[in-house]
Parts: C-alpha cells; sequence; structure tokens
C-alpha cells in the first residue's frame, strides 16, 4: 500500500515570537521535524495603543518572508499560517494580512483564542500521552490559554490577556520592585479567578505545559547551553524550582539575565512576568509540579492539515 507523504510548514505568528515548524507527514506522523524561533514581537505596543507600528511591522513581514523561503527550500506543498493574540488585538491587521500576501505569499488567518486553545491541545495529545483530565497551559506573549480536557476531547478552555509582554509592559518597565511585582500578582489573580475555581471543583490529573515562557524555563532549569527539543519535551518542573529561577530572573542585572544557560537573550526582558503567570496559577491550584511538552499548536495546525 503505498504511503500518504505531505511536506508541510506552520507559521505562529504570537504576540512576542514567530515560530515556524516544518515537517514531513508520513502515513498521519510527523517525521523530520524542525523548529524556528524569531522574536518579532509584532504586540508590542498593542495593549496601549491599539495598532501594530510600522517598525514591528516590517520586523514581521521580514520574518515572515524568511520563514517562506525556508518552507521553499524544504520542499513544503502546504504552508499554513495563523495569527494569536496580538492580531486580534490590532486594529490594523487587515494592512498586516494583506502585506504577508503580497510581499511573501503566506495567507495569515487569525484565529480566535478557542481555535488556538484546541490547536495547542491536539498538539500536546499527539506528544504526550494523556491519562485522565490534563490541564494545558500556554502562556504566551499577548495571552495564556487554560484548555482542560481528556483524550476524548476538550471539556473547557478559555483564553486570557495576560500574558509575558503584555504584562512587562504593564508592570515591570519601570524595574523590578516588589511592588510592581505586587501588582502584577494581584492583577493576574483577580484574572484568572473565574477559570481557577472552575478547575478546582474537577479532577486534574496532570497539568502540562507549552509555549516560550514555560520550554525556556525547563532549559533553564536543565541549563542548557544549546536549546534541546528532546531533553524540554518531556521533562517536569516543579514549582519550587519555578520560584529559584524566578527569583534568580529579578535579582540578575538586564545583561547577566541575557547570558543565563537555555534562556534566549531576546527572551530576557519578559521571562520574569511570564513566570510569575506561571507561579500564579500553580499557587491557585495548589500543584506542585508541571510537565513540558515541546508539541504544541505548530503541531496541531500540522495534524489538523489530516483531519
Amino acid at each position: 500500500m503505498r504511503c500518504k507523504r505531505l511536506k508541510i510548514g506552520a507559521i505562529d505568528i504570537g504576540t512576542n515570537s514567530m515560530r515556524l515548524l516544518t515537517a514531513d507527514l508520513v502515513d498521519g506522523k510527523l517525521n523530520d521535524r524542525k523548529k524556528y524561533v524569531n522574536t518579532t514581537r509584532i504586540g508590542q505596543g498593542v495593549d496601549e495603543n491599539g495598532f501594530i507600528t510600522e517598525e514591528a511591522m516590517k520586523r514581521n513581514i521580514n520574518a515572515i518572508k524568511e520563514y517562506h523561503d525556508i518552507c521553499v527550500e524544504y520542499g513544503c506543498e502546504k504552508i499554513y499560517c495563523m495569527g494569536t493574540s496580538a492580531l486580534r488585538d490590532s486594529k490594523n491587521r487587515s494592512e498586516f494580512i494583506k502585506r504577508a500576501y503580497d510581499e511573501a505569499s503566506i495567507d495569515v488567518n487569525v484565529v480566535d483564542g478557542e481555535v488556538e486553545a484546541k490547536l495547542g491541545f491536539s498538539g500536546v495529545a499527539r506528544g504526550i500521552d494523556i491519562e485522565g483530565d490534563i490541564l494545558v497551559i500556554d502562556i504566551g506573549g499577548g495571552s495564556t490559554e487554560f484548555i482542560f480536557g481528556n483524550k476524548d476531547g476538550i471539556k473547557k478552555n478559555v483564553s486570557i490577556n495576560i500574558g509575558a509582554l503584555r504584562l512587562t509592559e504593564k508592570f515591570l518597565l519601570n524595574g523590578y520592585t516588589e511592588i510592581a511585582f505586587s501588582e502584577m500578582r494581584e492583577f493576574i489573580n483577580n484574572q484568572i479567578s473565574e477559570i481557577i475555581s472552575y478547575l478546582k471543583e474537577n479532577k486534574i490529573g496532570c497539568v502540562c505545559g507549552i509555549g516560550g515562557t514555560i520550554t525556556s524555563l525547563s532549559a533553564v532549569n536543565q541549563n542548557l547551553e544549546v536549546y534541546s527539543m528532546e531533553k524540554v519535551h518531556g521533562s517536569k518542573i516543579t514549582k519550587e524550582e519555578i520560584y529559584k529561577m524566578l527569583d534568580r530572573f529579578i535579582k540578575c542585572s538586564d545583561d547577566e539575565r541575557k547570558h543565563i544557560n537555555g534562556l534566549q537573550p531576546k527572551r530576557a526582558d519578559i521571562i520574569a512576568a511570564g513566570t510569575e503567570i506561571l507561579i500564579c496559577i500553580m499557587d491557585n491550584l495548589s500543584k506542585e509540579s508541571i510537565i513540558v511538552s515541546e508539541y504544541d499548536n505548530l503541531e496541531g495546525i500540522a495534524y489538523s492539515t489530516i483531519l
């Protein structure tokens, strides 16, 4: 029987970074997975002004051109691209979508929080064996997704506008003071209170994390000089370890933080806010550890092409 084969590219335009997955989809399985990340910050200032700046527009169009070229070189027969939180919120997203098509031949599909959650959960389910009900947490630059479900599907998903870049701009631009963190913590707790109440009424088998904040924390925790998808995927981080990393991030200078093993220099200025979001979630749910998945919404996009 002849195998079904398709080389595909999947692009995720996030608030903080743009990511690309290239893979060879053979008989429903992803082979030769490669991931690329570029800190393009399309959401910089969107929360305050409501618009993608011209500088951010150019930065992201250049990145999407580069990803298009990588896909062509790899031989991708299909390229799928989705935009998330910042593009959902920006008033001039139609301009970006037009330029992406005109200048890079890429169709950008801006998805709502529900679709983003479903793709993330689908990716996790393909990469980690699910037993019972699990909670998937996706801390992005502009929003955080809570996806609760099991191998039969999603029971509840919520997207909340608290992300590592958004909260850095809101609370930490004037320094890492105790007052700033206290105000940020109170804000996070207020924003997540409703979904936390729902989750407390349900039995969560395990908590699984995806997205740049959580994979970065795994890499830092393992002191990885070179990022490894294999070492990050399926790793476990305890709440105690996360607290220690946050303490380290706060005590470091901006320059010192950029040189921490496992942390991308361009993520160094927003990692503290992302870590605080994760701590607040784990504290509220009384969870002592989280499993990290390198299978996320990019894999979810790829697998959705065969459904």
